[in-house]
């Protein structure tokens, strides 16, 4: 019986953490709206260190449409820029010697299409994850009724698994949704 609690304990942490992953990826795509988090995938060589901005400067956002970066050391200004260029994010950064002021371009209808997919694509990716933490259980409930639990047990337990995979993907839809809708907004 505890076997099975183990089992179960662990497909529900491995869907959790899907669930955690799907947030974060949706987080670093772009709805038209500016954030820190577009910049995440974007390092600089701070000293031979190689950094992600938010490690070498204040990155903030006073509006929806505006990204300041303000580095605690302005002699890596021009560093950051260039990092910024070459990530090839589409944004063009303006460094005034003091900050660098990204101005966020509106999405074109095409651009939010791809977007859209994009997110359709990471939920889906999402929902293998969690139905392969599904069967990956099913498979050890089974090993289990071999070895001698009973198999009630192992079918109630079962019935758990399904319906937490049920719940997830629920939920991942539900995610997804909120994500196209944002990216589809004007």
């Amino acid at each position: 019986m505890e076997e099975l609690e183990l089992v179960l304990d662990a497909a529900r942490e491995g869907m959790a953490s899907a669930i955690d992953h799907l947030e974060k990826e949706l987080g670093k795509v772009r709805a038209g709206k500016a954030s820190p988090a577009m910049l995440d995938s974007v390092k600089v060589d701070y000293y031979g260190v190689i950094s992600p901005i938010s490690q070498v400067a204040n990155v903030t956002t006073p509006d929806a449409k505006t990204i300041f970066i303000q580095p605690w050391d302005k002699s890596v200004l021009s560093i950051i820029e260039k990092a910024i260029m070459a990530a090839n994010l589409g944004f063009n950064p303006a460094n005034n010697g003091e900050v660098i002021r990204i101005i966020v371009p509106p999405l074109t209808e095409e651009r939010r299409k791809q977007l859209a997919k994009q997110v359709k694509a990471l939920g889906e990716n999402s929902k293998v994850v969690i139905r392969n933490e599904r069967r990956d259980a099913i498979e050890e409930f089974k090993k289990l009724k071999k070895e001698g639990v009973s198999e009630d047990a192992t079918k109630d337990a079962e019935q758990q698994v399904h319906k937490t995979h049920e719940d997830y993907i629920k939920k991942i839809d539900e995610i997804v949704a909120v994500k196209e809708k944002e990216i589809m907004t004007i």
